[in-house]
């Protein structure tokens, strides 16, 4: 008979901690062994769904939905331990590698904490941070080489920035990335206007002025991916209401006009 894992309700201690962690190992280990599915995965095949759990654990904070929180992480949780597994298969490393490496690195790159270096603000941690990270890695060509080439596109934006701004490669307040916003939307503008340019030359234009946006945003301390899916999740929210309204009357959208849309929408604004 296998042993059963109690999970007790009040937070574990070190000892309960441990062997919670080392029965979650060895279940991950048996199964790897003993599902044929889990059996044939390999890193490249399961890399993907590393990804839509990410999103998955993303969308349950965003809903500050804290249940299905500590499911997704859980999730996290298997993907992480499922790849060190099979890693330690082919010799690679270890989960033990895994955790050491994260260790060892957390407090190198905290002097502020374990060290004899002063930090009081978080700007200057991410600057130490930054100048931390090219010591470790000389031969890297540039500060913005860490930045994963398959981030959505508003996020890489904002991980560019910080990594510009963690070397002083910023704007001195968020006034002047404001100007520099009001600038992009002049350049913009003039280029949609001119019937001589390209529409390479607009989306550029366009592409300058949603990278001001993010940079003003993110010195403002807001994420500009987080704002656009909020906002997504409102327009989702809004249209649906929208079609019930719609529904509700036995039509199709081909039935109503415009107008009638807005007003449906201004209702769901209400509500």
């Amino acid at each position: 008979m296998s042993k059963k894992i109690l999970i007790p309700s009040a937070p574990l201690g070190k000892e309960e901690s441990a062997q919670a962690f080392a029965d979650f190992v060895q279940i991950v280990q048996r199964l790897r062994k003993e599902c044929p599915w889990d059996r044939e995965q390999t890193q490249e095949s399961i890399r993907h769904l590393l990804i839509e759990e990410a999103y998955e654990t993303l969308e349950a904070i965003e809903k500050a939905d804290w249940q299905e929180v500590k499911k997704e992480l859980g999730d996290l949780f298997l993907h992480i331990v499922f790849h060190a597994v099979m890693a330690n298969e082919e010799n690679r490393f270890t989960l033990k590698d895994v955790i050491l490496a994260i260790s060892e690195k957390l407090i190198r790159r905290h002097p502020h904490v374990y060290g004899e270096i002063k930090a009081s603000d978080a700007q200057t941690v991410l600057g130490n941070w930054e100048k931390i990270k090219q010591v470790e890695n000389p031969k890297k060509l540039s500060v913005l080489d860490g930045v994963p080439k398959h981030l959505p596109g508003l996020l890489q934006a904002h991980r560019i920035q910080e990594k510009a701004a963690g070397v002083g490669f910023d704007f001195p307040n968020p006034h002047e990335a404001f100007l520099k916003v009001q600038e992009e939307i002049q350049e913009y503008a003039e280029k949609l206007s001119d019937p001589g340019s390209t529409m390479d030359e607009k989306e550029g234009e366009l592409g300058d002025v949603l990278f001001s946006i993010i940079n003003h945003a993110r010195l403002n301390g807001l994420v500009a991916e987080s704002a656009i899916r909020r906002t997504n999740h409102k327009f989702i929210s809004r249209f649906m209401y929208i079609e019930k309204k719609i529904k509700g009357l036995e039509k199709t959208f081909e039935d109503v006009s415009l107008e009638e849309m807005d007003k449906y929408w201004d209702e769901a604004k209400r509500v």
